[in-house]
Parts: structure tokens; C-alpha cells; sequence
């Protein structure tokens, strides 16, 4: 019986863990943590039997306890009881909490040496070298469960890194896709918010029509594979069915397909080195009946742009890029910002944090990645109102 653990229980990627870990009767759920959802959470703790519950927020602690009340199922509440949850005894965790509040339960679990099955696009942007560090130095194991990094990471099962020539990511393109450019300054964040191939949260869609989501993907790849800028590439692919390709220096390109459904690569994860049976659709390409490609205009995606600049900085870039590109979207949501100023808030706290610090100086600790974070969160704050008066 193995023991399994889901940071983010009530998002999208959490959600689809559980819709798998129903269908099975060798695992036991040790805890699941969520946010302010804390009807749905109650309801996934007493489905899967859990033996710990905990809300990030204080303020749901209550709600939580009362819900849960003479169910046996021990509740807790505040971040900090979020990253107690990571020590306690598991084979598997899931780190599925969006933005940077991943950070700290992530590493927590690694320093128990668990296998970690890694969907936080913010460990591996903000803290990269940190996080795979810790890995090696507790014997704990990573897995990739973004669909692009579970494929280049299924994809690469065997081989050589070093006879690797090129990584192709490949990007739905988002919602507004087909917009003329000309008009993208006025999309509402309910036109971003549309996805055609995904059903995801409103944060990550958004991302996905402005490629910030691309961008973070790129520098995880990056990160996790050891891979150079000039190795990585990014196609627009409407279709959402080839996940990503791997070109080899003699010629051969493995490319990995399959249904746009996230249960794949958590599947995988799950069952890793096997592979089990999936209730996922399988791929029918006679019915698909094509597949396109194209190159990413960056005029349209400027935050793709902006992935290569971070990379070749280094150091703490990728800790100011995700906070940056977090309070870009915050008002952008909040309609204090229009679409096409995401990117020049970023773009200007990358450089005003140049300014002041040295922007490829490479954080040592968790406690530094965090310190950079406020920081740049602070600059965007005051990059995003600039863009607003302006």
C-alpha cells in the first residue's frame, strides 16, 4: 500500500490526481492540502478516506474543521501547516500548488527524499538549481508532469542527454489565437480566459493566450534537462496532440502524441518506471485528419521573448520573471492593465531589478529566492501602476 499526498487538491491538476487514485485500491491518501475552496476539499477528504486536510488560509481553518467534524479526519490550517503536511510519511506527492506558495511544501517533500511529481512551474523557474540540488542531496526522485516535460522526459527514457540536438515545446497558441494584433489591446481578461482545447483555471488559461505559460515551460526545460537556450525551440500547434519533440544529432525527431488530457502525464508520473492502464481517449489520427505547425509571432507573444532573455541571465531572473509575471496578471485581471502591457511590466522588472542587484547573481538558499520575490513583486507593483497612469 502505497502512501500518496496532493498539495493542491481542489485545482485542476489535483482534481484530475484524485479522478485516478479513486480508480485504484493500492494507495492511501496520507493529506490533501487546498486554498479557499473548502466544500470541495471536505468532500475529496472523506471520498478518499485522508488522514490529514489542510486550507493555506487561517481564515478557512474553521470552516474546514466543522465540515470535517466526526469524520476521524485530522484538519489544519495557514502555510505553515501546508508544509508540516510535506513531512509527514509518503511514497508519492503531488506539487500541484500554483505560483510561489509551491515553493517551500516542494522542498520540504524532497528533503524527505519522496518522489515528487513536479506540475509547480514556479520550482523550477524561481529555484531550478536549488531544487534539483536538494533532490541529489536526499536520494529524493522528480518527476516532470507538465504535458510538454512528461513527454521530452518519456521521449528521452533511454537515451543519451548529450546526443540530444534539439527540444521542440509545442503551444496550443491560446484563445486569442486568431485575434488580428491589432485588436489584442483590447481583449478583456474573459476573452483570455477562453481556452479552445484546455478546461483549466482562469490564471493558467490567461497564460496560455499570452504564452507566459509557454515562456515558464521553456525555462523548466531548460532547468530540468540541462538544456542550453539555443537547444529549446517553441511551434504553435492548434491541435493540441503532438506534446513535444526531440530531435537527435543523427537525424532521428521522437515526437509525443496523445489526446490533450492532463491524467496522461499524471498517470504516468504515478506509475512510473511502469506504465498501467489510463482512462484517458486514445488518439485517433485518421479522425484528427491533420496536424499543423507554425512559428510563434513574438510581436503577438512577447513573453516568449522574454524566456530567452531570463535564460541567458541566469542566476535570480527567474525568480523576478515568474513574480513580475504573477502581479502583471493580478492586474490585468483586476482590468488595471490591458493585455499587451503583461509583458512590459516583466520586462521593465527584469531591468529595474538589474539595476539594482546583480540580476545573475544565483540565489543560495530558499530563503533568498523568497527574498527576491518580494522584491520584484514590489517593482511590478510599481511597474504595473506606471502602465496604468501612463
Amino acid at each position: 500500500m502505497r502512501r500518496v499526498t496532493v498539495f493542491g487538491s481542489t485545482g485542476s491538476v489535483g482534481v484530475s490526481t484524485l479522478d485516478l487514485l479513486a480508480r485504484r485500491d493500492d494507495l492511501r491518501v496520507a493529506a490533501l492540502t487546498g486554498g479557499r475552496n473548502v466544500a470541495l476539499l471536505a468532500r475529496q477528504a472523506v471520498a478518499h478516506r485522508a488522514e490529514l486536510a489542510v486550507t493555506a488560509h487561517e481564515d478557512c481553518y474553521k470552516p474546514l474543521k466543522e465540515a470535517l467534524a466526526g469524520t476521524g479526519i485530522a484538519v489544519a490550517g495557514g502555510p505553515g501547516a501546508v508544509v508540516e503536511a510535506a513531512y509527514r510519511p509518503a511514497d508519492w506527492v503531488m506539487s500541484a500548488i500554483v505560483g510561489a506558495a509551491g515553493l517551500a511544501p516542494g522542498f520540504a517533500a524532497l528533503s524527505q527524499g519522496r518522489t515528487v511529481a513536479l506540475a509547480n512551474k514556479e520550482s523550477l523557474v524561481t529555484a531550478g538549481p536549488l531544487l534539483l540540488a536538494e533532490a541529489r542531496a536526499h536520494g529524493a526522485t522528480i518527476l516532470p508532469v507538465d504535458s510538454e516535460h512528461s513527454a521530452v522526459f518519456q521521449a528521452l527514457a533511454g537515451e543519451d542527454i548529450a546526443a540530444v540536438e534539439t527540444v521542440t515545446l509545442t503551444a496550443s497558441g491560446g484563445g486569442l489565437r486568431d485575434w488580428p494584433l491589432e485588436r489584442l489591446k483590447l481583449a478583456t481578461p474573459e476573452d483570455a480566459g477562453r481556452h479552445p482545447n484546455w478546461d483549466m483555471g482562469q490564471r493558467i488559461t490567461i497564460d496560455s493566450a499570452s504564452m507566459f505559460n509557454k515562456a515558464m515551460e521553456v525555462i523548466e526545460a531548460h532547468e530540468f534537462f540541462a538544456l542550453t537556450p539555443d537547444q529549446i525551440a517553441v511551434l504553435i500547434h492548434p491541435q493540441s496532440l503532438v506534446h513535444a519533440l526531440v530531435a537527435f544529432r543523427d537525424g532521428a525527431v521522437m515526437g509525443h502524441l496523445g489526446a490533450p488530457d492532463m491524467r496522461h502525464p499524471i498517470g504516468y508520473a504515478l506509475n512510473w518506471p511502469q506504465r498501467a492502464a489510463l482512462p484517458v481517449a486514445r488518439l485517433d489520427l485518421a479522425r484528427a485528419g491533420r496536424l499543423d505547425f507554425a512559428e510563434p509571432d513574438l510581436a503577438r507573444y512577447p513573453a516568449l521573448a522574454l524566456a530567452w532573455q531570463v535564460m541567458r541571465a541566469g542566476g535570480a531572473a527567474g525568480a523576478v520573471f515568474n513574480a513580475a509575471k504573477e502581479i502583471a496578471l493580478d492586474h490585468f485581471i483586476a482590468r488595471n492593465i490591458g493585455f499587451l502591457d503583461m509583458a512590459p511590466v516583466v520586462e521593465s522588472t527584469l531591468a529595474r531589478f538589474a539595476d539594482l542587484a546583480d540580476l545573475g547573481a544565483a540565489p543560495r538558499s530558499l530563503a533568498e529566492v523568497l527574498a527576491i520575490d518580494t522584491e520584484a513583486r514590489r517593482l511590478a507593483g510599481a511597474a504595473a501602476a506606471a502602465r496604468r497612469a501612463a
